[in-house]
């Protein structure tokens, strides 16, 4: 509101003549009302001029107000057509060089034009009279006016009671009218709207409008004020009662549990070293748990979140000096071979050995996300034992198999009953430090249902830029998970998102050689289950022999997890052997190992293929590691028929029509019959049917398969071959390489027939296993055949020209023995 003066009359006094042409002040965010008087300063070069020129003459100016207060110094342009005739009633000049004004509203009047801009604006102007007729309806618009300014004026404590009192005593209604628009608190707008209105009547119901919105606005504050008041005093009656309650306690000798459980929880958050944002959210409700009653809903809840912030270990690290040297030692001391992944743990190490020491304890540390993918049983879990051993850290393994929900990752939000923080924030907590070694296993297992995707939630997880603000859902504060080493595993990448898979170095863990087997049986695995049956040196001796019937004849997997268990019922039957009085040194020769465990479960089933035509060792890859199959392809009177049988997929169906697409386009290469699926049906099977097959890379072996049934000539014994085929005769790379050779190794070949473009993958393999078999790199089907089959049973060719892609000429072999060839 603002302060006024008012001049009331009880008759209408003679209006005032009107010149032709007055000063034009300028006013800035207000509108001066005739009837009225206002106070305005003025303070700039223009006005003061404008001031200076009126205050020896008549006084009479007219103010107008400008359409934008943003404009410092308004033209003719910037103005309302519409303003009001003052005169200057009293005039002081202030120290500071302005000069306020006490003007008095007379009438309202319109520019016509504008006379002259400098050094003020003196304008052509005409009176503007309103009419003001009082009828019966402006008088009750009047006195609903004047009722509606004494209810705002009792919601509103601080308005002037001079002001209520002139307002119901005005009798004229223009007069009232303009009292009112300049008692309330309107915008600029608004006020030059009243203005501008040319009856009373019309004024009025706008401002009666005007007035019932600021009511009602007034009456729902003091609604909320006084709601607001009755919960304060509650709570300051209830904080006297406790404060009260607390004192006829300590008079007693009576101690206060809640308040020593306040105190208790105030402490550990001081001692927590929580960032800003999680003490602050701490302290916020810990003060909201002093004010409840322990016997509160709502107490028992608050109290459980307190207990979780102020139990992370927010400031906790456990690593200290870093032995890079050391750390070699204990990996090679768990496990066996595993080079690349040992090697990439010493380069992080060594690399934050040399920040520590050249930056400061506290210099940045990216940690990596390493994801160990190979066939179970290779030691993947186990290695993030060892790793967190090597680097002096915490170890904590999740498993993620089976997991659908998202909030196992995240947590469930406090407004849900029983909630609690995701398991990443569990297993910070169980590890008591801020920078264990966090095991996600099986990460390719996760699913996905209504609840949510977890592998979504993981990617913040996971995330080096990201998880330093990691926020559970629970928690509803950050929690820097950057100081966490992240440790994945998978058997397979394919079920990985893409995006997940993107934060994560991944390390390829393959199956293990017989050799491998062998070292990390005799190294490992004997002296464990030898340790874990109560038996010595002494009582039991395996040898080598031993350990390699078990691995050769009991298991056929990529991994060791079978062995440890055949070594393991060794033990058991040598210590049942010693329980029923058995003494001296037993030691487990090849009889006693077929005593033991039974007649042997695998054999050497690539003797098959001797002699027989149409019968090819393929190589595949599983899940689980690489396998053999047996290719058997055999021929039958009868017309154009191809048959297909042993649970084959689409891939791998496609394949065999392109091989015997070759064999028919190649009959004069293979020295058979141009008309022989005239009247034949082949029939090509892949044991075990039982098993769903599919893939590209058997297109080499089905192609060697017909040529050999239909040739007649069986292939060469202990070989075995992989690689796609084009209706060209080319071979095409494939995946899987290591593992499907360790497979052939297993199984007793010696030869491998592969793509050219695959030579590079054999330097994953061991170096011994290198040297104890023999690659043939192909990039033309012919010269699959000429390696696969018997010498001259398939020659060199010169080349058809036709439409046909001729064969490449046939090459000597040397394959090197110590290497691939």
């Amino acid at each position: 509101m603002t302060d006024i003066e008012t001049s009331q009359t009880t008759e209408e006094e003679p209006k005032e003549a009107v010149p032709s042409t007055v000063p034009i002040l300028p006013l800035r965010d207000m509108v001066v009302f005739p009837l009225t008087v206002y106070p305005i300063m003025v303070g700039q070069e223009r006005s003061l001029n404008l001031i200076n020129d009126v205050a020896t003459g008549d006084r009479l100016i007219g103010l107008v107000a400008a359409k934008s207060a943003d404009i410092e110094t308004p033209g003719p342009s910037e103005l309302y057509s519409v303003g009001t005739l003052a005169r200057v009633a009293h005039m002081l000049r202030v120290p500071d060089g302005t000069v306020r004004l006490a003007v008095q509203g007379i009438r309202r009047i319109r520019i016509l034009s504008f006379a002259q801009e400098k050094p003020y604006l003196r304008a052509e102007i005409e009176p503007a009279d309103e009419t003001s007729e009082r009828t019966i309806e402006v008088e009750a618009l009047m006195r609903n006016a004047q009722e509606l300014f004494q209810k705002m004026a009792s919601l509103v404590p601080h308005l002037p009671e001079e002001l209520t009192t002139a307002v119901i005593n005005v009798d004229d209604p223009l007069h009232l009218a303009y009292l009112l628009s300049t008692a309330l608190k309107m915008d600029t707008a608004k006020r030059q709207e009243i203005l501008e209105l040319d009856e009373v009547k019309a004024k009025l119901e706008t401002l009666i409008a005007f007035l019932n919105r600021e009511v009602e606005v007034l009456e729902i504050g003091k609604k909320i004020q006084t709601q607001a008041q009755g919960e304060m005093e509650k709570g300051q009656r209830e904080y006297i009662l406790r404060q009260q309650l607390k004192a006829i306690q300590q008079e007693l000798g009576e101690t206060d549990e809640h308040a020593a459980e306040i105190n208790l929880l105030r402490q550990q958050i001081d001692q927590a070293q929580m960032p800003e944002e999680a003490e602050k959210e701490a302290r916020r409700e810990l003060d909201r748990l002093d004010k409840l009653q322990p016997a509160s809903p709502e107490y028992s809840i608050i109290k459980t979140y307190l207990d979780w912030l102020t139990g992370l270990p927010w400031n906790k690290h456990t690593e200290h000096t870093i032995d890079v040297v050391e750390a070699r030692r204990i990996l090679d001391e768990d496990h066996y071979d595993l080079e690349k992944v040992k090697d990439r743990i010493l380069e992080y190490l060594a690399v934050r050995k040399l920040k520590q020491e050249r930056l400061g304890e506290g210099s940045p540390s990216r940690e990596p996300i390493l994801c160990l993918v190979g066939p179970p049983g290779v030691g993947k879990t186990s290695l993030g034992q060892s790793i967190a051993r090597a680097m002096g850290r915490k170890f904590v393994r999740m498993s993620l198999g089976g997991i659908r929900d998202e909030a196992e990752i995240r947590g469930h939000r406090r407004t849900y009953i029983g909630a609690m923080p995701g398991r990443m924030i569990q297993g910070i907590q169980r590890a008591e430090s801020a920078d264990p070694v966090f095991m996600l296993d099986e990460v390719d297992k996760v699913g996905a249902d209504y609840r949510g995707d977890p592998t979504s939630a993981l990617l913040e997880v996971l995330d080096p830029e990201q998880n330093k603000d990691f926020r559970d859902n629970y928690l509803g504060v950050p929690f820097d998970l950057s100081q966490v080493m992240f440790i994945t595993t998978a058997n397979l990448l394919d079920p990985i998102p893409a995006p997940l898979r993107d934060r994560m170095e991944i390390l390829n863990i393959p199956g293990y050689t017989e050799e491998e087997k062998l070292q990390i049986a005799r190294k490992y695995l004997v002296p464990k289950q030898m340790e874990a049956h109560g038996l010595t040196g002494a009582d039991i001796e395996i040898p080598d022999e031993a350990i390699r019937k078990i691995i050769n004849e009991y298991t056929r997997e990529a991994g060791v997890r079978n062995l440890e268990r055949e070594v393991a019922s060794v033990c058991r039957k040598t210590a049942r052997a010693i329980a029923e009085g058995k003494e001296g040194t037993i030691t487990v020769t090849h009889e006693l190992v077929t005593s033991y465990l039974g007649k042997p479960r695998f054999a050497r089933e690539e003797a098959e293929q001797i002699n027989r035509p149409g019968v090819v060792t393929g190589l595949v890859w599983t899940p689980v590691g690489g396998d053999i199959i047996f290719i058997e392809a055999s021929r039958m009177a009868g017309s154009k028929g191809l048959t297909l049988t042993g649970q084959l997929g689409d891939v791998m169906k496609e394949s065999a029509q392109a091989a015997l697409t070759y064999v028919r386009s190649h009959t004069q290469d293979l020295g058979i019959s141009d008309d022989f699926f005239d009247k034949s049906d082949i029939h090509i099977h892949v044991p075990a049917g039982a098993i769903p097959k599919d893939g590209p890379s058997a297109g080499v072996a089905m192609t060697v398969a017909l040529a050999s049934l239909l040739m007649g000539r069986p292939i060469r014994g202990g070989i075995a071959m992989t690689g796609e085929i084009t209706l060209r005769g080319r071979v095409l790379p494939i995946g899987g390489v290591k593992e499907k050779v360790l497979a052939a190794h297993r199984a007793g070949i010696r030869t491998v027939i592969l793509p050219r473009k695959n030579e590079m993958d054999l330097d994953d393999l061991p170096a011994e296993m290198r040297q104890d078999m023999t690659f043939i790199p192909v990039e033309d089907i012919g010269e699959a055949l000429r390696a696969a089959l018997p010498d001259g049973a398939y020659p060199a060719v010169t080349p058809r020209i036709d439409n046909q892609e001729p064969s490449i000429p046939a090459r000597e072999y040397v394959i090197a023995a110590s290497g691939p060839a």
